[in-house]
């Protein structure tokens, strides 16, 4: 959850959502980028609700920018008190929108999926969204760097699921699996039973010469 580290004032004074915005309109860095239509103040769950929408939809691939971050405390008052007796507790973080503001940008990816994915998330924040296509064209450099970042996202996935994972229990009770060497404790179990009869083996003998000296 996006959250500030350190605030210089801890219930600060509320900032107006109203009015459109004045920076941060364009999409500059990625390909397409989810633009506000309106002003609100999003909290830092509504951002992140967004954002694995995002990353589950992309199968985290390419590259996601968010650019919008929680700074605001929004501050409550208990319910039934009196008026007054100072500023109420905060109670979570807000970002504060404005009309044009640009929310998430996406990049490395098809067109048609990064749109799409891009319109599911705007069904996780309180206010209307479109989706914006870059107007500046990117250069070469540009996409060279972002074709790589897809590509490394893809081998690391390709990575992490052709790792297999395997439980190993302390009991010992389990079987292992064909060609793999069983558990410690499984070695054990099993060397302590034949250790056993050797021990009765002793005392057995003596009891048969003590018959014959009979």
């Amino acid at each position: 959850m996006l959250q500030p580290k350190r605030v210089k004032y801890r219930r600060p004074h509320g900032l107006s959502h109203e009015g459109p915005a004045k920076r941060g309109k364009n999409v500059d860095f990625g390909e397409y980028g989810l633009q506000a239509l309106e002003g609100c103040y999003m909290t830092d769950h509504q951002i992140e609700a967004a954002r694995i929408v995002l990353a589950r939809y992309t199968d985290r691939a390419g590259k996601i920018w968010i650019r919008i971050f929680p700074q605001m405390a929004k501050t409550r008052k208990p319910a039934e008190v009196r008026m007054g007796s100072g500023k109420g507790n905060p109670e979570g973080w807000v970002a504060v929108i404005k009309e044009g503001r640009m929310l998430f940008e996406i990049g490395g990816i098809p067109d048609d999926k990064a749109k799409e994915a891009l319109r599911m998330a705007g069904y996780k924040l309180p206010i209307h969204t479109k989706v914006v296509k870059r107007t500046k064209a990117l250069t070469e450099a540009e996409k060279l760097k972002m074709e790589a970042a897809h590509a490394s996202t893809l081998d690391e996935i390709k990575l992490e699921d052709s790792i297999q994972k395997e439980t190993i229990s302390d009991t010992g009770n389990e079987t292992p699996a064909e060609g793999a060497a069983p558990a410690e404790g499984a070695a054990q179990s099993a060397a302590t039973p034949a250790a056993a009869p050797a021990k009765d083996a002793a005392p057995a003998a003596e009891k048969a010469k003590k018959s014959k000296g009979e």
